[in-house]
């Protein structure tokens, strides 16, 4: 691993003040900023040198929230019935998709969606993983693809009991156990992390939530979970326990300031409430909750924990962070683009949970997840219109150079090996893929 000295850069830091720093270095040893400052040339001369002349450095962006199982789904075409709510869309379109996965498939996948992301500047996925025909070792095969990328990556595995019951809730647990108590924690340069998986909680029965929260206690991770995606999860809980979700989680003791419940939209303001006073994080997903027409999150500007996922619509964090602001304008909403691109930088705060160390600043002592933005801006770019330039006008098209880790993972729009031919077969298992799904009618 080469150390690095990034010249002349534009630094924008995107926490929850933005600032824009001008000509500016940026020295990485090992795995981390160890100097930010101006003419580090001879403080480092040995270092890799990286021109960032009128170029901007940012810290790398996080998908809170991703299914990479769905890598594969591209323009699939198969056969099904009626979609006409969301339980029909989930049987028809992704349950029959995530049985029909099997470890070459969810290998590729994960190879995909690492692809994917970095070409974005996405620098970490916080993947939600299920293959119910494919359960023990699925998580370490995601994260082989993961490491062989060279993203970070933090998966699961979403205990349900919707094909099996509760076999398979136990099987899921398994997974999450064995996968979590793995990794080697005191490995400052590990590259994947783990968190405890759940599916939502219609498919998630009280034995469930018990063994979940012994899951939680025995591997001290955080617990990742659909809540009120649509409001069937809502009745259901309401008809089925008499309690309110947020209610559910919190008397199962689930509910802490490392959870992340996903999506969200129907909760109602107590339960917003309850969220926020035990602090946990809530991943918001606008263009998947667009396409499966499950509504829109009216409580969004409540929420003290926001950040930004894609629950598997790709890696672009740009296109999220862009959609995510007009469709809340579009909802007559009170947010602008600094809190969306606020939400966006906190899922850091996720990364420092799972992996003890400092993410998503420019900072001497910060893990060195960076992008390198090649941005011709027609206008003035200043830390009051920052966020609206990503918002208007800076794309994906603007990523020339990742670093994850220290490690320059895409150079100049270049990655270290043949990607070509990892599409290539990615596109022979597809094919394969949908011909199963295509047998697996519900």
């Amino acid at each position: 691993m080469a150390d690095t000295l990034f010249v002349n850069a534009t630094l924008i830091q995107s926490g929850e003040e933005i600032s824009i720093t001008s000509n500016v270095d940026v020295a990485v040893c090992d795995t981390l900023i160890v100097e930010v400052g101006k003419h580090l040339k001879q403080r480092y001369p040995h270092f890799q040198i990286i021109d960032c002349t009128d170029k901007l450095l940012v810290p790398g962006f996080v998908c809170s929230h991703h299914h990479y199982y769905s890598a594969l789904s591209r323009g699939m075409l198969v056969s099904s019935g009626p979609q006409n709510d969301f339980i029909q869309v989930l049987k028809e379109w992704w349950w029959r998709l995530d049985r029909a996965l099997d470890e070459e498939a969810i290998y590729y996948s994960s190879l995909i969606c690492s692809l994917d992301a970095i070409k974005a500047g996405t620098t970490s996925c916080i993947d939600h993983h299920a293959s119910p025909s494919c359960i023990p070792r699925s998580l370490t095969t995601i994260a082989e693809g993961m490491r062989e990328v060279g993203i970070r990556g933090c998966t699961c595995y979403e205990v349900t009991d919707r094909n099996q019951g509760m076999k398979e809730v136990e099987e899921g647990i398994q997974e999450n156990i064995d996968f979590a108590l793995g990794i080697d924690q005191s490995d400052q340069r590990r590259l994947v992390e783990a968190m405890i998986g759940a599916h939502a909680s219609f498919t998630v029965p009280e034995e469930a939530l018990k063994l979940l929260k012994e899951a939680v206690d025995t591997t001290h991770r955080g617990l990742h979970i659909h809540v009120a995606e649509d409001s069937y999860d809502v009745s259901h809980s309401h008809h089925r326990y008499h309690k309110d979700i947020i209610t559910r989680l919190d008397e199962a003791a689930l509910l802490t300031d490392n959870t992340l419940l996903v999506h969200a939209l129907h909760l109602n303001e107590n339960e917003i409430r309850r969220v926020n006073q035990r602090g946990s994080f809530v991943a918001h997903n606008p263009r998947s909750n667009m396409n499966n027409q499950v509504g829109y999150m009216k409580h969004l500007a409540q929420v003290n924990n926001l950040v930004l996922g894609t629950d598997g619509c790709g890696g672009n964090m740009f296109e999220e962070l862009k959609i995510a602001f007009f469709k809340h304008r579009d909802a007559l909403g009170t947010l602008w683009p600094p809190d969306f691109f606020k939400a966006l930088n906190r899922g850091n705060q996720l990364l420092q949970k799972s992996f003890g160390r400092r993410f998503g600043r420019i900072e001497s002592g910060y893990v060195a997840d960076l992008v390198v933005l090649d941005y011709q801006s027609p206008t003035a770019l200043v830390p009051e219109n920052v966020a609206s330039h990503f918002v208007w006008g800076i794309s994906s098209n603007a990523v020339e150079s990742v670093m994850v880790n220290g490690k320059m993972v895409l150079n100049q729009r270049i990655f270290p090996f043949d990607e070509k031919e990892i599409y290539a077969k990615a596109a022979q298992i597809a094919k394969r893929i949908w011909k199963r799904v295509d047998h697996l009618r519900s």
